[in-house]
């Protein structure tokens, strides 16, 4: 299998060479993007990350700046890498011996290259640590690949219902807890000025995070795709559409532009994250409310977030791997989880007042306890694609739930043997 993923990698790293000579040059932060080395005395660990808020930039430089006082021996060099890119640089880095010691991930996108060998098995360290038995169930299985553990947590996110309070009082709803409730709010919710329902279907990752919650309350997961269950999900977007609850748009339309169309009142409810309330709360025009998904046959939601790494071709993994344990102090992990908008993958930080006692955010707490990752093993990525493929030929009507499930599942099948 790990030559098989291998060769994939590489194939995928030509691939980056041949496009990138084409593309535009991204922004980045000052610092190398080299191994680490010396700089006079001290040892220095190169840090990539894909954090753009100001406040999350600044929880980070915090921590940086707390470890280099206390450790006077080590700089930390920091570099900036857009989301979009940081697959693409970590590839071509492997090849070109141009790599990070420490790098944040996406965790769905951690078990991918833990098999391509481009991260190191960090099991030993951990065991040492004794801190691996905090962690929520979710979080920590996206660091694991073939028993052996490939990171850390840092901070988690999932997916709630937001509603527009003053339209539900206006019919006379409550926010629905189970898809009948969900489908007759839609219904009466929808106007000539507002539909009823939206989330995003965008063809990338963000469009298969949100549907496979759906998937998950109607007793379907990913290694039993082609079932009724999945039907059942991919039915709910078809309908909402067909009958102008939810805009055909979907399917070219991010969370963030989703956020905007409820916070300007012209969505009634949409499922969306945990980021988004900081921006409801400074610059929604609308009363909302949140409430966890409602559920199916049975509960469930997405887990999200990011996971700390060592790449293999780091020379000071044992300091790096101290940076890692500093930063996951408990009061300093928390500070930080605090100011970044994310939820602390450890259970006994989230039962913090700053979680429990804000009726926004405890939803999204307590969801934590059936949010599932998407651990599905390096071929994941492709698997989403196929996700993604099927969601929107469902929207736009070119193929019937039916037959669009069978065909993902026809694609996904194999690739779980792998």
């Amino acid at each position: 299998m790990f030559k098989n993923v291998r060769a994939l990698m590489i194939a995928m790293v030509a691939l980056v060479v041949l496009l990138s000579a084409c593309a535009p040059k991204t922004e980045s932060g000052s610092g190398n993007s080299g191994n680490s080395g010396k700089d006079g005395d001290k040892v220095v660990i190169q840090w990539w990350d894909s954090m753009t808020s100001e406040a999350t930039q600044g929880a980070l430089k915090e921590i940086i700046a707390d470890y280099e006082a206390a450790h006077p021996n080590v700089k930390i060099e920091r570099t900036y890498i857009s989301f979009a890119d940081i697959k693409n640089k970590l590839l071509l880095g492997s090849v070109g011996n141009q790599m990070p010691d420490i790098v944040w991930l996406d965790n769905p996108d951690h078990q991918a290259f833990a098999a391509a060998g481009i991260l190191a098995d960090l099991t030993e360290p951990i065991k040492e640590w004794g801190q691996a038995d905090k962690y929520y169930e979710g979080p920590w299985s996206s660091t694991m690949y073939e028993g052996k553990n490939y990171g850390v947590p840092i901070g988690s996110n999932n997916l709630a219902l937001y509603y527009n309070k003053d339209m539900f009082e206006a019919k006379g709803l409550t926010p629905p807890t189970n898809w009948t409730e969900l489908k007759e709010a839609a219904k009466q919710l929808t106007t000539k000025d507002v539909y009823g329902f939206s989330m995003t279907a965008v063809k990338t990752e963000e469009g298969t995070f949100q549907f496979l919650p759906l998937m998950y309350q109607s007793g379907s997961d990913i290694p039993n795709f082609n079932s009724e269950g999945t039907i059942e999900a991919a039915t709910l977007l078809q309908d909402m559409v067909k009958n102008g609850y939810m805009s055909k748009e979907v399917i070219n339309q991010k969370q963030s532009d989703t956020v905007v169309q409820f916070s300007t009142g012209k969505v009634a409810m949409m499922i969306n994250g945990t980021w988004q309330i900081p921006l409801l709360k400074k610059e929604g025009k609308v009363n909302w409310g949140v409430v966890q998904l409602p559920e199916n046959k049975q509960g469930g939601t997405i887990l999200g977030g990011e996971n700390w790494a060592i790449t293999n071709a780091s020379k000071n993994k044992d300091i790096a791997f101290d940076i890692i344990k500093f930063a996951n102090e408990p009061e300093r992990l928390k500070a930080f989880d605090q100011a970044a908008g994310r939820l602390p993958s450890r259970s006994d930080l989230l039962q913090d007042p700053f979680w429990q006692d804000d009726k926004d955010l405890k939803v999204f707490a307590d969801a934590m306890e059936v949010a599932k990752a998407r651990a599905y093993g390096p071929e994941y990525p492709k698997m989403s694609e196929a996700i993604q493929i099927m969601i929107q030929q469902v929207i736009t009507g070119s193929k019937t739930p039916v037959e669009a499930v069978k065909e993902a599942g026809d694609k996904i099948e194999p690739l779980l043997k792998k």
